[in-house]
């Protein structure tokens, strides 16, 4: 699958966004927090002046494309120290295809361009797949965090990161050396 990672830089791409966080979270996301926290949610964060405002403060969004067809989303903002993964969205038949990953292997090249050494997060605690995700990615839970964002709602999430570091590795059959990445599996 050839899925596109494209920038938004345009107006229409930031209503693109909107758009695909709609949809994206009316269906994941109900079962989860209730139909009126959504509502709530996809209007203070995920709707278009959100979205926008989010631009004009150093967020960065990156539309998924296959085919002439959005899949999702992701937002990023650069910290002092790390990069922030504000969100990352897929609709729900992309699910399950390796974008996560391709965004990963994205995000650590930028990281590398920023001299990052960490990748971090938020996830609800009861978005048990997106867990299970994060986790085979490599992402470890290091806190809990609980979050008021008006009207009554609370975030009760996970705090996640991903640490890059290299590790030099010895070949077995020769003095030559070879980077790893901390947490990949050695090459049989």
């Amino acid at each position: 699958m050839n899925v596109k990672i494209i920038p938004v830089t345009t107006d229409v791409q930031i209503q693109d966004v909107a758009t695909l966080a709609f949809t994206i979270w009316n269906e994941h996301f109900v079962s989860i927090i209730g139909q009126e926290q959504v509502d709530y949610m996809v209007a203070k964060f995920q709707s278009y002046p959100a979205l926008k405002e989010q631009v004009q403060n150093g967020y960065e969004y990156f539309l998924f494309e296959l085919d002439n067809t959005f899949l999702g989303y992701m937002g990023i903002h650069k910290e002092k120290d790390a990069l922030f993964l504000s969100k990352l969205y897929l609709l729900q038949d992309a699910r399950g295809k390796g974008i996560a990953r391709k965004a990963l292997h994205f995000l650590k090249e930028l990281c590398h361009t920023y001299k990052l050494h960490r990748i971090w997060l938020t996830c609800n605690k009861y978005n048990e797949h997106t867990l299970t995700v994060y986790k085979h990615l490599g992402f470890q839970i290091i806190a809990t965090q609980e979050s008021d964002i008006g009207e009554g709602y609370i975030m009760d999430d996970y705090i996640l990161e991903y640490i890059l570091t290299c590790k030099i590795v010895p070949k077995s059959t020769s003095s030559s050396l070879r980077i790893r990445q901390r947490g990949a599996k050695p090459r049989a």
